[in-house]
């Protein structure tokens, strides 16, 4: 699945206009807690979280994952989101709970890693 298909699933909005929504994810974890997305499988994948500050992006990018959408409207700020485009990493934001959003992303055939 490309970001670009994701950002249809998800209604959600770009905040990172430079990002290449051509690039592919092959998985995805769903999660607040960043000690839970370290245990994740390292794989070219999303991070779905509504926790909204930098070390979401640190945490994304020693996990290899290049796309991350925050939930529930949550938007982050500036910092952010230069972190994120300095790391070459899509920022996504949608309204839906995380619980929907990987709902709609599982329908549509994205799978989380093994554990």
């Amino acid at each position: 699945m490309k970001i670009s298909d994701i950002i249809q699933i998800l209604d959600a909005q770009l905040l990172t206009p430079g990002a290449d929504l051509e690039k592919e994810v092959h998985t995805a974890c769903g999660s607040d807690m960043m000690s839970d997305v370290l245990a994740f499988v390292k794989d070219q994948s999303v991070l779905i979280t509504g926790l909204n500050n930098p070390q979401v992006v640190r945490t994304a990018d020693m996990m290899d994952m290049i796309c991350i959408v925050f939930v529930r409207g949550k938007r982050p700020d500036a910092g952010i989101l230069a972190l994120a485009e300095e790391r070459g990493m899509a920022i996504l934001c949608t309204r839906h709970t995380m619980f929907t959003a990987c709902g709609l992303l599982y329908e549509q055939g994205l799978r989380g890693g093994v554990g």
